[in-house]
């Protein structure tokens, strides 16, 4: 799964993330979805989630 449609995701679910900052050198987060942020059902880029550590970013990829 690739984290564009909101219906994947759940809080506690493990994914990765592309920070604003790391947009430009492509680095992912690991980390537990702690708050779900987008409203949409789809975003072409990722949802935007919190994580469990404070990290806000769009879901790449989703673990499990």
């Amino acid at each position: 799964m690739n984290g564009r449609n909101r219906s994947d995701l759940r809080i506690g679910s493990q994914v990765s993330v592309i920070q604003k900052k790391d947009q430009q050198s492509g680095k992912t987060t690991e980390g537990i979805v702690a708050a779900i942020l987008t409203n949409s059902s789809f975003h072409p880029h990722g949802i935007k989630v919190r994580l469990a550590d404070g990290t806000v970013g769009r879901v790449t990829s989703i673990q499990g």
